[in-house]
């Protein structure tokens, strides 16, 4: 059951910041040839193409932390001797799940104050684009919880998975 939630995470992720995207890459085509076919690119690109890529890292980041393609300094704790390294990598998921989880409440009063505002060029109520940051904590949370939970299992030794692996 866990195994399927985990893949389901996994697929929705990686097709949410597919999409994120590739809003990203038509809203920069259409002020590329704005700008170079028609003299004039339309102004809610510009806006556009910030909220996507917001979005694109929110959903981006919980698979990065997952393959290991978030900045990560081991070169000290891969040359430990015996379980150190699996000790620590067990230790800097909990530390990562806890300051997500410390991140969390802020994140919504922040995304609740984005009712007040709304975008200039687009005219979206900003706590949409506010819950990005919402989405990134949350689901980077999720996936360093995933991980120490697979190592409590036994199933990992807390090393990250390669993107294309099926999830643990």
């Amino acid at each position: 059951m866990a195994k399927h939630v985990h893949t389901a995470l996994v697929t929705f992720c990686r097709l949410a910041a597919g999409l994120s995207f590739a809003v990203l890459i038509l809203a920069v085509l259409v002020q590329v040839l704005g700008r170079s076919v028609f003299a004039s690119s339309p102004v809610w690109t510009e806006e556009l193409t910030r909220f996507a890529l917001l979005y694109l890292a929110a959903f981006a980041a919980g698979l990065s932390y997952r393959s290991g393609d978030l900045v990560n300094v081991d070169i000290i704790c891969e040359s430990l001797p015996g379980r150190l390294p699996v000790i620590l990598r067990f230790v800097s998921a909990l530390a990562t799940a806890a300051l997500c989880a410390a991140l969390v409440l802020p994140a919504w009063h922040f995304t609740v104050i984005g009712n007040l505002q709304t975008s200039p060029a687009l005219g979206w109520k900003m706590s949409f684009i506010h819950a990005s940051v919402l989405v990134l904590l949350v689901l980077l949370l999720v996936f360093a919880l995933l991980r120490a939970v697979a190592m409590l299992r036994g199933a990992s030794d807390g090393r990250p998975v390669a993107d294309l692996e099926t999830p643990q």
